[in-house]
């Protein structure tokens, strides 16, 4: 203000300067980048805020419910896109997701190697697998071994013993449906499903159902549940007692395990493309990689992250198996009513 009393030149030669650092907020004003999510999706505030603040960029992230019905809502909303990217799209959805024509096919600005199971279109951030649970301390009470195949399950021994997420309403159950397909053969995983039923399986809408609800290690009645084999890890971390090992346990039955890897794509028709390659950065990037594992219980892709040291309780199975996508997609409505047929009716 001296300055400018002084030198009133000063101030008129200062003046379209000032006229444009004003203006600047209103031309540089963060860009607003629509991701849809699945209601699993979680990082810590101060990343997700960090991404933001690096990158001028405005996140509204879309919880679009289970990764199922994310997708759809973005089929039914292909005409006019209500997102620029997607996280979530994973080895059981991509097929149907490039055949309902919802992605960019290639995501071409982004130099990561192609997933086998996602191909070009999304890219790899997680994996984990659906896997049996058991509870360790319902199990010695029963007195009874733990079942060494999915056959065993099937014996009067392991009758009313498993809880499983309905595979039409649930990824989770889903995903075990598919495991047990890609295993014993269509046929065969049938004939097993029927015995299942007439050995007293449990049903359930979901997986926080069968697991907070009908699982025996939170006083359900059910010694073994679908889950993933980072529960345990999780049981762990989220101890109010802080216990050094978990209540419960993988167990890693062939047949019984599905291997699920998930990525980030582009919305085709997004209007963010740019914005949306940052944020696919972003979840590739190292901070991420090793949030990912204690906020949404995955593992991460990146080879060279570090494990977090409670997952450590959350084996890696050797064994698991799959459909292709392409046959997931061709076949999977079938296999869903059928299995409701089987199962239920």
């Amino acid at each position: 203000m001296k300055g400018i009393a002084m030198n009133r030149r000063l101030f008129a030669l200062a003046a379209p300067a000032l006229a444009a650092l004003f203006l600047t907020p209103v031309a540089q004003a963060a860009t607003e980048l629509r991701v849809m999510v699945h209601n699993s999706f979680a990082l810590p505030k101060a990343l997700l805020a960090k991404f933001e603040n690096d990158n001028g960029i405005k996140l509204s992230l879309i919880k679009g419910g289970d990764a199922g019905e994310m997708l759809n809502k973005l089929i039914l909303t292909k005409a006019a896109p209500i997102a620029d990217a997607v996280f979530g799209i994973d080895n059981t959805l991509v097929a149907k997701a490039l055949a309902a024509g919802v992605l960019e096919p290639t995501v071409v600005s982004v130099q990561y190697p192609a997933d086998p199971v996602l191909g070009d279109a999304v890219v790899a951030v997680d994996y984990g697998f659906v896997a049996l649970n058991y509870d360790k301390a319902a199990v010695v009470k029963k007195g009874v071994p733990l079942p060494t195949s999915l056959q065993d399950l099937t014996q009067p021994a392991y009758k009313k013993w498993l809880v499983t997420p309905h595979p039409a309403t649930s990824s989770t159950g889903y995903a075990f449906l598919l495991a047990t397909i890609a295993s014993m053969g269509e046929e065969g995983a049938f004939s097993w499903w029927a015995k299942m039923r007439a050995n007293g399986l449990k049903v359930v809408k979901g997986w926080s159902e069968a697991y907070y609800t009908e699982f025996s290690r939170n006083q359900g009645a059910y010694p073994l549940v679908v889950s993933y084999a980072t529960s345990p890890a999780a049981e762990v971390f989220y101890s109010k007692e802080k216990t050094s090992q978990s209540p419960t346990a993988s167990l890693f039955l062939k047949g019984s395990v599905f291997r699920q890897v998930e990525g980030v794509g582009l919305v085709k028709g997004g209007q963010q493309r740019e914005a949306a390659v940052k944020f696919v950065d972003f979840l590739r990037s190292a901070p991420v990689q090793e949030a990912l594992q204690t906020e949404m219980w995955m593992y991460p892709v990146q080879a060279k992250t570090p494990r977090a040291a409670v997952m450590s309780h959350a084996l890696e199975p050797t064994e698991f198996a799959a459909p292709a996508p392409d046959v997931i997609a061709a076949k999977g409505p079938q296999w869903v009513a059928r299995w409701t047929k089987v199962v239920l009716k």
